[in-house]
């Protein structure tokens, strides 16, 4: 079977999926690459920051912080110097800003890979209704092959579906996983920072600073 076959035969439905396909690995490539050039501390950063806060002189090393940590902390450090009392909060705002520009194009990849397989099925079935419908138009009196040849065009669109969709959810899967792992990474920071700043509101929830930088919940 060639390209032109599997077009030719799965009809709109391959089209549809083709287009999937095509959106999908737009917003993979894109969020890869950004991924790739976010940023991120080094790892003898979070050792360095902790010694410079004991001695009340975190700027430097938190001016020279790369990726949505270095900008997070920034942002706190900043509301610190202009007097704002409660910083959990501000930690929970600047964080679900960061959070959500790394998940940027998450649901339509969630959308894509989950229907992805439904409308291969709702080509599947379209398919059988029409080759059930020439074997009763035929009497029953159907060639075993042309029968055949019928049904493998029907499952076809399901195949495609399923060959979309089975891709598109394991690729998102590995970029929640690092978006997780770089939440935690703001989380950890952010914590750290917030024990050393005398604005901290002692009176916030220990529950809403948890919430801070926490995967699809917010900051």
């Amino acid at each position: 079977m060639i390209v032109t076959d599997i077009f030719d035969k799965g009809g709109i439905i391959v089209w549809i999926l083709t287009g999937y396909s095509f959106i999908a690995l737009t917003i993979l490539f894109e969020r890869t690459i950004r991924f790739m050039f976010m940023g991120r501390p080094g790892r003898q950063v979070e050792k360095q920051l902790l010694d410079a806060l004991r001695q009340y002189q975190p700027d430097n090393i938190i001016n020279k912080m790369r990726g949505p940590e270095g900008r997070l902390l920034q942002g706190i450090l900043q509301a610190s110097k202009e007097g704002v009392q409660d910083l959990n909060r501000v930690a929970v705002r600047l964080g679900s800003f960061e959070l959500n520009k790394m998940e940027k194009g998450f649901r339509t990849l969630s959308f894509l890979g989950n229907t992805a397989p439904l409308l291969g099925l709702l080509g599947t079935i379209i398919g059988m209704i029409k080759a059930f419908m020439v074997i009763e138009q035929a009497g029953g009196q159907v060639d075993a092959q042309a029968l055949a040849g019928g049904i493998w065009e029907a499952m076809l669109t399901t195949g495609v579906g399923l060959a979309v969709a089975i891709p598109v959810l394991f690729l998102l899967h590995l970029l929640e996983s690092m978006t997780d792992k770089r939440a935690h990474s703001m989380r950890n920071y952010a914590s750290l920072l917030l024990e050393y700043l005398p604005q901290c509101s002692t009176n916030s929830s220990t529950s809403e600073e948890s919430e801070a930088t926490h995967h699809r919940n917010g900051v």
